[in-house]
């Protein structure tokens, strides 16, 4: 469904400021996304943005820690798969720590009720992946 008031709006890229750049170099690559540039920024930190797959953009910041920028942390970054458990295990196998196993959730959703299935994981800095089909 196009944006009816900004033409051509659309998803690009998330940023996601981490502590061991190195590290999370390796999990994303591990879950198959691929670099797509890479630049020191400003503040002589690493940057690299990597594509999902399908275009979106998840783009890294060096020189993070534990605390929150100016802009906070995400809650989720969900992404859509053809198998919850295959994402879920390739994550594991990366490094990642389980939050919430594969799981069917029937929503009361509005204006149909959909069922989802979910699984969450946490990535090298502790930010969740949620990876995402909505059930026939």
């Amino acid at each position: 469904m196009a944006n009816e008031k900004i033409a051509g709006l659309g998803f690009h890229h998330i940023g996601l400021k981490v502590a061991d750049f190195e590290k999370s170099t390796a999990f994303y690559t591990a879950l198959g996304l691929k670099p797509v540039a890479s630049w020191i920024g400003g503040s002589g930190d690493p940057i690299t943005m990597f594509d999902l797959g399908d275009g979106g953009i998840l783009e890294l910041f060096g020189g993070g820690g534990d605390h929150l920028s100016k802009n906070g942390k995400w809650v989720h970054f969900a992404m859509k798969v053809d198998s919850v458990e295959d994402a879920y295990e390739t994550a594991l196998a990366a490094g990642a720590v389980s939050v919430t196993a594969p799981k069917s959730v029937p929503l009361d959703s509005k204006p149909e009720k959909m069922t989802i299935r979910v699984a969450f994981v946490a990535g090298p800095d502790g930010e969740e992946l949620e990876f995402f089909k909505k059930e026939a």
